[in-house]
């Protein structure tokens, strides 16, 4: 799509676009042109009685057209159904699929011309023209009718009025799916340009995995636009060659498409580095005719000798890019004149038979090298060990007369079309396609559904652009001891390759051997060689260190995930302890954990303990927490309760401040079991003839209680005690002077106490204290706690219930 459309008015639709290089059809052989007869096909389609009509015909309206109506909408879209262009269109895609819907061809063009009439790309041609030329590349890729579908309505919804669900409801979801693959992200989504653009990326990126024709259909989008780059302002060829570089000519490259890259890498360095681009290629232009004078001898002199050998082979000159000379002398530091390799051939074998074509290569390899003397560092066999992009050739340089290098391509009719189509070359058409058949296919596409399965987890949009990019990057191929081809980015280590084989492997490697060395694990992986890792059975797991020099982005998210995980485990039993201590401290130990996540919006009891571990919440926090959100939502109706009075409005309070809801004011105390302290949650127990003993909620007493009828819901009303007893336990190392430390922590906290008694204990070289103090309120008795506990020698200081304060340890 080009972004840069500059939006105007058409007079009308009459002059509709031919498909470029194609006249239309005359012979009987053609397909048939109707007569758009109205009112007849307006009844039998759907999309003419939309109110999209409506919304083209007033867009033109507004223009430059006020005579534009719903209906000269209609007799547009019938007469674009038998226009010579979608009539070259068909004709083209029954060459190589006669049995392709033409009528499914006919309703995208139609609908595409109507969608885009009034817009105008940069050069001042019909929009129209754009979708067109995306359709025209598909069909030199022999793609199907949904795939030339999807390329002519690949940019309605993002740049006109035309829904996805339109997509989907006048064609069908596959075609809608390809579509909307293609589709760059609104800018309407409250996001800056560069997370638009790298959300799109990703978005594009995981529909491919899905279905690869949408990257089918983005890389001719891509590559029709670099041609008419010419036309937008120089700032804007500079951003677009740079991201054609980045993403989509190595993407082509990943995906076996030799053609549409090398066009892509040439087209994005002239626009980036124009000065430069000319400078080569006029010095190729210098030397065309010489060039291709010794070209010719060496085809004569080979075609001669594979004729002599009974060899059928089609020989001729391969073309070098620009861009890969460039590459060369920017690598090399060499002039133009010294790059040497400008001379290739290629051989193709002409045999049906793919074993004997394949055995047939080897023999013409022979052949060229008894012809001329073979550069024996040059040699690569991509016929047994192929590319990851499922590439097969023989590649071997020779001297030919003079001592000039010429390289020689040597493959197979079928080879030579996965080499220049690429996966575009595997692809089958809906009539008996079945993915699971075509081994090659699944190879080509197995390494992006393998590096997206991962990277779905990133939600940063820009972080999975990025890493993926990385894997785009020039690859080395590795081999196992088993001889088992690994491939993986230029400048990867032993750990990336273990990490590659499977995360436990290199969880666990503690060293490798390349070639039968040991080398650091640091160190850079070059093609061919082998490597063995080896592991530990300790599983001590992988070293920070490590990612410092690992080169892919997965092997880097394992060590990261390992860490997080690692630390997850210690941070969640750390945190159980810290809570559970807190709790016990505040007398708090029968809540349950569930409560609290629910208290402190944690995902789950492990994410809690995990936060409190990690230090990102303090268990005294969680644990006040807990007691003010009891405090706040005491239920009026306690659903553990089973009430048998009227609730009114609140009696007063009974000397001791505390009400007893529906019943008014009745005798009450506090229970000595539990102490219960103002703020607290409490429930009243009906004693006989005592009136009302009041409980902590969570008292045993309470907990273990069967007869339910006697527990009645009690507040503790608007007065305020003066002062609760409350008793506290203190362990620590015994030594002098521990009373005097306990006293005074206790006075400095403005707290009474009452009474002291030493506890009894069975652990040697220990003393402990009960010690029974006024408190006013929770907050206080929590405060009070924490400083006994940073007393030195102090074990423990916690709050205990009545019924064992004097319990021997």
């Amino acid at each position: 799509m080009d972004d840069s459309t500059a939006t105007a008015a058409m007079s009308g639709y009459e002059d509709l676009p031919r498909f470029p290089g194609h006249p239309a059809p005359s012979s009987p052989a053609s397909a048939p042109r109707r007569q758009p007869d109205t009112e007849p096909i307006i009844s039998l389609s759907p999309l003419l009685q939309h109110p999209i009509i409506e919304t083209f015909a007033q867009h033109l309206r507004e223009k430059e057209n006020p005579e534009a109506t719903a209906d000269s909408v209609r007799r547009t879209y019938l007469a674009a159904l038998t226009s010579p262009t979608v009539e070259a269109i068909i004709g083209q895609m029954h060459q190589y699929l006669p049995g392709g819907d033409a009528d499914l061809i006919r309703r995208a063009y139609a609908l595409a011309l109507i969608a885009h009439a009034g817009q105008y790309r940069q050069s001042g041609e019909a929009y129209i023209d754009h979708p067109v030329a995306v359709a025209s590349i598909l069909l030199e890729l022999r793609l199907d009718a949904e795939s030339i579908a999807a390329a002519l309505l690949h940019d309605v919804v993002e740049d006109t009025g035309v829904q996805l669900d339109l997509v989907r409801n006048q064609f069908n979801g596959c075609i809608a799916h390809l579509v909307d693959g293609v589709t760059k992200l609104s800018g309407l989504e409250n996001k800056t340009k560069e997370e638009l653009q790298a959300g799109s990326y990703r978005k594009l990126i995981i529909a491919t995995a899905d279905d690869p024709r949408v990257i089918l259909i983005k890389l001719a989008d891509r590559l029709h636009n670099m041609r008419t780059l010419g036309a937008t302002p120089p700032h804007k060829q500079r951003r677009v060659a740079r991201e054609t570089l980045d993403i989509y000519a190595p993407l082509a490259h990943r995906l076996g498409m030799w053609q549409v890259k090398s066009e892509l890498e040439d087209l994005a360095f002239k626009a980036m580095n124009p000065d430069r681009y000319q400078e080569i290629a006029q010095g190729l232009t210098l030397r065309k005719e010489a060039r291709e004078r010794i070209i010719q001898r060496v085809i004569k002199r080979l075609n001669d000798a594979l004729e002599k050998e009974g060899i059928s082979a089609q020989v001729s000159g391969r073309p070098k890019h620009i861009y890969s000379i460039w590459r060369k002398m920017d690598r090399k530091g060499l002039p133009l004149e010294r790059i040497y390799d400008q001379l290739a051939v290629r051989v193709i074998i002409q045999e049906r038979d793919p074993e004997r074509a394949v055995g047939i290569c080897y023999r013409v390899l022979g052949v060229v090298h008894m012809l001329w003397t073979p550069v024996l560092s040059e040699f690569d066999d991509y016929i047994a060990v192929p590319k990851e992009s499922s590439y097969q050739s023989l590649h071997t340089t020779v001297l030919i007369p003079g001592g000039t290098p010429c390289e020689v391509q040597i493959r197979t009719e079928e080879m030579h079309q996965i080499a220049e189509h690429g996966i575009a070359a595997h692809w089958r058409y809906k009539e008996g396609f079945t993915r699971g058949s075509d081994q090659n296919y699944e190879a080509k596409i197995k390494w992006l559904r393998e590096l997206i399965s991962w990277r779905i987890e990133l939600t940063d949009a820009r972080e999975f652009v990025e890493s993926f990019k990385t894997e785009l990057e020039e690859q080395v191929y590795i081999f196992t001891p088993k001889g088992k081809i690994i491939d993986l980015p230029e400048g990867s280590t032993p750990v990336d390759f273990a990490y590659r084989i499977h995360s436990e492997v290199g969880n666990k490697c503690i060293g490798a051997k390349v070639n039968g060395r040991i080398v650091p694990l640091d160190y850079h992986l070059r093609n061919g060689e082998i490597v063995e890792v080896m592991t530990t059975k300790t599983g001590r797991g992988p070293s920070r260190d490590w990612l410092g020099f690992v080169k892919t982005p997965s092997a880097r998210d394992h060590i990261k995930r390992f860490f997080r995980r690692a630390e997850r485990e210690e941070n969640i039993a750390g945190g159980r302890d810290m809570i559970e201590k807190e709790l016990k401290r505040l007398g708090l130990s029968t809540i349950s954990f569930e409560q609290l996540v629910e208290q402190t919006n944690a995902r789950s009891v492990d994410d809690l303990f995990a936060l409190i571990g990690a230090g990102d919440i303090s268990a005294r926090t969680v644990a006040q927490k807990a007691l003010a959100h009891q405090v706040e939502s005491h239920p009026e109706e306690p659903t553990h309760l089973e009430l048998t009075t009227t609730h009114h409005a609140p009696a007063p309070s009974s000397s001791s401040g505390i009400q007893v809801l529906g019943v008014g004011a009745v005798h009450n105390r506090l229970a000595k079991c539990c102490n219960p302290v103002v703020g607290e949650p409490i429930v009243g127990y009906v004693t006989r003839g005592r009136g009302v003993t009041v409980h902590r909620a969570d008292c045993r007493t309470i907990v273990n209680e069967r007869d339910r009828a006697r527990l009645i819901d009690v507040t503790w009303g608007g007065q305020q005690p003066r002062g609760y007893s409350v008793p506290v336990r203190v362990e620590s190392w015994d030594r002098v002077g521990l009373w005097r430390d306990v006293s005074m922590v206790i006075a400095d906290a403005g707290v009474n106490i009452e009474r002291v008694e030493q506890g009894s204990t069975r652990r040697v070289g220990r003393a402990v204290l009960h010690v029974t103090c006024t408190i006013q309120s929770i907050n206080q008795l929590s405060a009070l706690l924490d400083k006994l506990n940073r007393i030195p020698d102090v074990i423990e200081a916690r709050r205990e219930n009545q019924s064992t304060a004097k319990s021997g340890d």
